[in-house]
């Protein structure tokens, strides 16, 4: 069964005002919410279950899906209304809502994308993790070997390095940007209960990348946009326009 998790509790503080009133899984793009449009994608590419966590206008979100009849899936609410447990700590808290013989696609709201989620999916089956990662300019960026193993982490303004791995030569490295979407196995999901209820999901594959394979799936014709700012907006409809003529 492909499984998947909408990160959909952030505060939206970028998109304020909108965010005001409503939650950022719920601001509309091209005529649906941010929400539908990932509901969608997954739909599309094959998955039965997915389990959204909420935190932000919780009841919005529960409201919206169950009026939809949850788009004839098997949709779950992870409630992060008493506390925001951030992207490694609400997959964590989600995990016994999962089948956990399979893997779990995590997508962010804010994302719209070309990627073949289900592709991504059975190629992430290979690795105890997958990390849909792009080549564009950031400041921060994962750092992955020949093989596109992750190996660490980097801030490029700052200097600052972390990994598990010492002496690790950024010079070497694959300098990568990540888009939000990724893959975890069940040998990798079991170690999300060693974490504390609050962490990020990045320092989660930081701790423990010199063990374990958690790989960057680099897609050549990646076209990706993170709408999690106002000014985004008006360019997200353009951006989805042209996602759908290509399809």
């Amino acid at each position: 069964m492909k499984q998947a998790m909408i990160f959909a509790a952030g505060l939206g503080t970028r998109l304020k005002p909108l965010t005001d009133s409503i939650p950022k899984a719920l601001v509309r793009v091209g005529g649906q919410p941010l929400l539908w449009h990932v509901v969608m994608r997954l739909k599309a590419s094959g998955f039965e279950r997915v389990v959204v966590n909420v935190h932000h206008f919780a009841e919005q979100i529960v409201d919206y899906l169950s009026e939809n009849q949850n788009f004839g899936l098997d949709i779950r609410i992870s409630d992060e209304t008493s506390m925001l447990l951030e992207t490694g700590g609400g997959i964590r808290k989600a995990l016994p809502m999962f089948d956990e013989k399979s893997p779990i696609l995590i997508h962010n709201v804010d994302i719209l994308s070309n990627v073949d989620l289900a592709s991504l999916y059975d190629h992430a089956g290979n690795y105890d993790a997958t990390l849909l990662v792009s080549r564009r300019t950031t400041k921060r960026y994962l750092l992955f070997d020949d093989d596109m193993l992750l190996r660490g982490w980097t801030n490029v303004d700052t200097g600052e390095v972390r990994s598990p791995i010492s002496n690790v030569n950024v010079d070497s490295m694959n300098m990568l940007a990540f888009s939000g979407i990724h893959v975890i196995a069940p040998p990798m999901l079991q170690l999300l209960n060693n974490m504390p209820d609050r962490f990020g999901i990045i320092d989660f594959y930081l701790k423990y990348c010199d063990r374990h394979a958690i790989h960057g799936y680099a897609k050549a014709d990646l076209q990706l946009m993170d709408v999690g700012k106002i000014e985004t907006l008006d360019h997200a409809e353009a951006f989805l326009s042209a996602l759908e003529k290509k399809e």
